[in-house]
């Protein structure tokens, strides 16, 4: 008698990304308390420098676990263009809140994103295949039901 296997319980992580859901309150504070800090700018701690920190985290998280969920579901040309434009926009706003030129921050802020967008096309590009299937180097498998598979290297 054959019988269902047994379902887990508790928190699912993996509908917002596995374990990287998990680092979402840690990066999601730090990137609040460096925002604060960065507008602070060494000076007097006030309820405005708290209240940008705690707006900044909260929609640091929401775009974060949104990404984390969005992001699966695109090809890996946009996952990447994705991935880049978020880094490059947080950055840029940590920047900006330096007293920087707009024009700095820009600067920045596009070559963090572009320095980003490339190395992560480039992971994308060599561990998936053409139908975003996530590839296994050097095992000679390719996601299952995939129906073809790499030579072992």
């Amino acid at each position: 008698m054959a019988h269902a296997a047994p379902r887990p319980t508790g928190f699912r992580t993996s509908a917002f990304g596995g374990r990287a859901a998990l680092l979402t309150p840690v990066l999601a504070l730090v990137y609040g308390y460096w925002a604060a800090a960065n507008h602070r700018s060494g000076g007097p701690i006030t309820a405005g420098d708290v209240w940008l920190g705690i707006i900044s985290t909260i929609a640091f998280a929401v775009v974060y676990l949104g990404l984390l969920k969005l992001a699966p579901r695109l090809k890996r040309e946009l996952r990447a263009i994705a991935w880049a434009s978020f880094v490059g926009i947080a950055f840029g706003w940590l920047y900006s809140l330096t007293d920087a030129s707009v024009l700095r921050s820009i600067i920045m802020s596009v070559s963090v994103a572009t320095v980003l967008g490339a190395a992560v096309f480039y992971r994308f590009y060599t561990t998936e295949d053409g139908e975003g299937h996530r590839t296994h180097p050097g095992s000679g498998t390719t996601h299952p039901g995939s129906g073809t598979a790499s030579p072992a290297s």
